[in-house]
């Protein structure tokens, strides 16, 4: 399996006026190809500032980020980036927000159009096309914007806790359809929770982090798929991985 995402020693500083911020300090981690790696921590550690670092959207004060063993140091198509917040146009339907990103590269009309169609019936939304996000619930938008997000043609997505501010029950369906889309697409997703369950239920490795983005634990998940939350919160390997990232996450938080 090869290696899309190599960080090697990032160290990212935010200088303010004569005082300058550590938010990550030499973390490194490998991300393969097709995996689903969710990253784990607690508010302040660091996860953030990792994803902007290896979205490109920020530049590491020291160290590199690798992208399929090239210097990777700016935005491109091939890494999608949905972030914690809405980000649709609300003056575009989901159709013209979906579409938006092949729009901007150029891509003729009726290919982008029937391109976008297909996302949007991928990611559940078929009905409501025509609708624009205001006329759409929290978990649709989000829906949207994955829809949009994959119409740059991205084959390596990160993700910054996007279900979180969504209500337990439409939380779960959005991971039940988050993991559907990955085995049937064989996309590479980093996902970034505080939620240790969520990290359990979506990823096949969990990475645990600490303060200044320290690796506490980087642990396999060996639980079959698909995952039911209700059933796999009983099995006896889902109770004792929990256990486990608990206590890293509880080891990461004492002074």
């Amino acid at each position: 399996m090869s290696t899309v995402l190599e960080v090697e020693h990032l160290t990212k500083e935010f200088q303010r006026d004569d005082v300058a911020t550590v938010a990550l300090r030499d973390f490194s981690l490998s991300i393969e190809e097709g995996t689903l790696v969710t990253i784990l921590g607690r508010s302040g550690c660091g996860k953030s500032t990792m994803l902007n670092l290896l979205s490109g959207l920020s530049k590491p004060t020291s160290g590199r980020v690798l992208h399929r063993g090239s210097p990777h140091s700016g935005p491109t198509p091939d890494i999608g980036y949905l972030t914690q917040t809405d980000t649709l146009m609300p003056w575009r339907s989901v159709q013209r927000n979906v579409e938006m990103p092949m729009e901007i590269a150029g891509t003729g009309k009726a290919e982008r159009e029937a391109k976008a169609r297909e996302l949007i019936a991928t990611v559940g939304l078929a009905d409501f096309a025509d609708s624009y996000p205001r006329e759409l619930s929290g978990g649709m938008r989000r829906r949207a914007s994955l829809a949009r997000m994959l119409a740059n043609g991205a084959e390596t997505i990160l993700m910054d806790e996007p279900f979180g501010a969504l209500d337990a029950q439409l939380r779960s369906e959005l991971q039940r359809e988050l993991a559907r889309l990955w085995s049937a697409t064989g996309h590479t997703i980093v996902f970034v929770t505080h939620d240790i369950e969520e990290a359990l239920l979506l990823g096949d490795r969990v990475v645990v982090l600490g303060p200044l983005g320290t690796v506490l634990l980087d642990q396999e998940i060996d639980l079959d798929r698909p995952r039911d939350p209700d059933e796999a919160k009983v099995d006896p390997r889902f109770v004792e991985l929990h256990a486990t990232l608990a206590s890293a996450l509880k080891k990461g938080a004492r002074p």
